[in-house]
């Protein structure tokens, strides 16, 4: 069991779980003006923890055939046979089954939008059957996050967690189109939809480098809403200059550094702009 588990956990790449939950826990202390209490906190990190193991457990689930056929996806772990399907299967029930218990403990209407939740982020796996702008359905499902922890703490909706639902959309659609670029040639050969295959590299790292831009913008603009001071405005600083790094990195003629820009730099985003938020929340 464990050993199945390990490979899961594996091929989900669970460690990828610091993308959104920064932003979540963001939101947490916005919405608390402070602290917010530690068993919401730590019922808001199961949430985040069920939600995306979830999403990617399916995705691998949904994916299978594609992946087979790609030669930059055909060593996972379901193509090559470590794992069975059925194996992931339950993973996938166990951790949307997390979410909707946390969100249960947690208030009455985050408990009612659980299913919404999960429709979201298990329905991007299809997205790329049908439209080219699946990278926003990405940005949307990891989007639940803020908004989820705002709900979370006061159980309602509020504009500052739609405005950080909007940078985390942007951040992510863009940060997924340079990665799709790497399957411009398979996605058409097998029929998939993205902006690479759909506009060519060229002009699709045009669009994630405008992505990144309106998210500095948004960013910059929230203080309008909530109290924040020097330290976030370091933090969004740090995120501009992460951004303009990662797209140094990239270019339509040389993709061999997109895993560096896509894993390292984009954790940084998060936890560096989480950090000095709540830097400047607490002081």
């Amino acid at each position: 069991m464990f050993r199945r588990l390990r490979i899961i956990l594996e091929m989900i790449k669970f460690e990828h779980t610091i993308f959104a939950l920064p932003f979540a826990v963001m939101s947490a202390f916005l919405a608390s003006n402070g602290l917010p209490p530690w068993d919401k906190l730590g019922w808001i990190l199961v949430a985040m923890v069920g939600a995306r193991s979830c999403a990617m457990a399916f995705n691998r689930i949904a994916d299978a055939r594609y992946d087979a056929m790609n030669p930059r996806t055909q060593n996972r772990a379901i193509p090559v046979g470590r794992i069975s399907k059925g194996a992931v299967w339950v993973f996938t029930v166990v951790s949307a089954g997390l979410l909707v218990v946390a969100a249960y403990m947690l208030n009455p209407l985050a408990f009612a939008l659980s299913p919404v939740a999960l429709a979201v982020v298990m329905g991007y796996s299809y997205s790329k059957r049908f439209t080219n702008l699946s990278h926003l359905w990405l940005g949307l499902a990891l989007a639940i996050a803020p908004v989820g922890a705002w709900i979370a703490i006061e159980g309602t909706f509020a504009w500052p967690p739609i405005v950080l639902a909007l940078v985390v959309m942007l951040w992510t659609a863009g940060f997924d189109i340079i990665y799709a670029c790497q399957d411009k040639g398979f996605d058409e050969a097998v029929g998939l939809f993205s902006i690479p295959r759909h506009l060519g590299i060229r002009r699709a790292l045009q669009i994630s480098s405008l992505f990144h831009v309106l998210m500095v913008l948004i960013l910059l603009a929230l203080p309008w809403l909530v109290p924040l001071h020097a330290f976030y405005l370091a933090g969004v600083a740090l995120v501009a200059v992460l951004l303009f790094y990662e797209h140094s990195l990239v270019k339509p003629h040389d993709l061999s550094r997109v895993n560096l820009a896509f894993f390292t730099l984009n954790g940084m985003v998060s936890l560096g702009l989480m950090v000095l938020t709540v830097m400047d929340v607490l002081w």
